[in-house]
């Protein structure tokens, strides 16, 4: 069997806003977060992570920051692309973990629908679709309130 697992990391900076997106969940927050798209940082770490399992490069080759056209996009748009990849390649998206990291907002009352939508859009069961979070102690960007991380793993499998 042909069996691949990609990683995928990302970080946005907080901003102006009153919301943030993760996982293409909006949940209300004192700032948004800054990025060329909708700053999606959760949906851009996964769509890395399957990018890495096919090696085909990272998020930024397929959907430049420097082309105007992806101001503001739906990060959704970039996650199907690579899911549509995968199928393209005769694989298909066994499972994918997802780990938030940030000291607020609070991850775990938003992941149950965070997992529902990434399974939506990934075409997966939600039982193979994980979104969990932690903090950095207070360390780092992170832990100071300047931002959110995420890393993302995910496996594929030849079908």
């Amino acid at each position: 069997m042909d069996i691949r697992t990609g990683n995928g990391f990302d970080v946005h900076a907080f901003g102006p806003g009153d919301h943030v997106t993760l996982c293409g969940v909006k949940i209300p927050h004192a700032q948004g977060l800054v990025g060329h798209s909708d700053a999606d940082v959760s949906m851009h770490t996964v769509t890395d992570a399957i990018y890495g399992a096919l090696v085909r490069g990272d998020i930024g080759q397929h959907f430049p920051p420097s082309d105007p056209q992806w101001k503001g996009a739906a990060s959704d748009l970039f996650l199907r692309h690579a899911v549509d990849l995968a199928a393209e390649m005769g694989f298909v998206i066994s499972h994918v973990d997802c780990t938030l990291i940030c000291e607020h907002p609070k991850i775990g009352p938003h992941a149950p629908a965070m997992r529902e939508k990434m399974a939506q859009i990934m075409e997966m069961d939600v039982d193979r679709v994980s979104v969990k979070a932690t903090t950095s102690e207070r360390l780092g960007f992170t832990g100071r309130g300047e931002g959110i991380a995420c890393i993302a793993t995910a496996t594929l499998v030849k079908t």
